[in-house]
């Protein structure tokens, strides 16, 4: 059935020129489509990068969890908050080996590492590259989040192979400073020019429901695609409201606001993996399937995010199934390029 037309804005946003910048009200244009248009035109611009049909499938380890000094106000490992979560030291490296090969034997492409530092020490470091370069021989894509990365640590860690470096921007900048106060906007930029600057790939996005307003997420998207180039993958986290946090009681977040989010980061950013994380375990299959339909095609996979549940790996090969859906690389079809 063909839906009615909706008035165009002057300049059509999906028509967006490689070298302009998209603006806040370009994607609240976006946004606040009738939401079968935007899914068409999200769907659109998907099928144009990727095989629709496949997600890539990554797994997360927490090599060291608690005591971070930050305070990030949705944050469990927060040492400032009382969430029960106790600082444990960083994971010996057969353990952190043990957990990759059980990744990748249950389907994972990518593995990922991420520790509760403000930004690690040089013998921290060494120990993380170590790690990385014994996943990396296993054959699996390699991603880190430490924190903020001093001069040289990035291209520390892209000899020792490091393949993606995670450094979420988190929300827009208006919105930023009544989450977090120990670490600017500016300090998560340069850490994100110092990845760049040492050829690594840059894996970046945000959290929505933490009390921003729509015209805040479209800020937050407008500031990642802005990124030149902007990410290679853009992880949407829909925020776990922890006991204990400052944001325990948040609003939980309409599950069509992240439908909504996600397709219009995949229309900003088209050539990059959308990752629906975080609280992806509140969601019924049916809102899942609507986030692939919306332009995600990726998903941490496997029984734990961190600190917080995910959904059991075998519950998503069923969904995946169900669905007519593949884990793979997702490809795209000819080889995509990161305006």
């Amino acid at each position: 059935m063909h839906t009615q037309p909706v008035a165009a804005p002057a300049r059509q946003p999906s028509a967006l020129s490689a070298d302009a910048a998209w603006q806040v009200d370009d994607l609240m244009t976006l946004y606040d489509l009738p939401l079968p248009d935007l899914l068409h035109r999200a769907q659109s611009v998907h099928r144009k990068h990727f095989a629709a049909d496949t997600v890539q499938l990554s797994t997360l380890l927490s090599i060291k969890t608690g005591g971070c000094p930050e305070d990030c106000g949705y944050c469990p490992q927060s040492a400032r908050y009382d969430t029960g979560v106790a600082s444990q030291a960083l994971l010996p490296l057969e353990d952190v080996l043990r957990a990759a090969r059980a990744a990748r034997d249950s389907g994972a492409r990518r593995f990922c590492m991420g520790a509760a530092w403000r930004s690690p020490k040089p013998h921290q470091l060494e120990a993380v590259a170590e790690m990385v370069a014994a996943v990396k021989a296993l054959g699996l894509e390699t991603c880190v989040t430490l924190g903020m990365l001093r001069a040289g640590q990035a291209e520390q860690l892209k000899d020792a192979g490091l393949d993606y470096y995670n450094h979420n921007l988190d929300t827009s900048p208006a919105f930023y400073g009544g989450v977090i106060s120990t670490r600017t906007y500016q300090d998560r930029l340069d850490t994100l020019q110092r990845v760049r600057g040492a050829g690594l790939s840059v894996c970046c996005g945000g959290i929505i429901g933490m009390g921003e307003s729509r015209r805040e997420r479209a800020a937050l998207i407008a500031q990642l695609a802005d990124l030149r180039p902007y990410p290679e993958s853009v992880p949407i986290n829909n925020l776990i409201a922890v006991p204990g946090t400052p944001l325990a009681d948040a609003e939980p977040l309409d599950p069509f606001e992240l439908v909504r989010t996600i397709a219009v980061a995949r229309i900003a950013m088209p050539g990059a993996m959308v990752r629906l994380s975080a609280g992806r375990e509140s969601l019924a299959d049916a809102e899942q399937a609507l986030c692939f339909l919306a332009g995600a095609n990726s998903i941490f996979y496997g029984d734990t995010l961190l600190t917080a549940a995910n959904p059991q790996a075998e519950a998503d090969r069923r969904l995946l199934a169900r669905l007519g859906m593949r884990a793979g690389d997702a490809l795209p079809p000819m080889e995509a390029v990161c305006l």
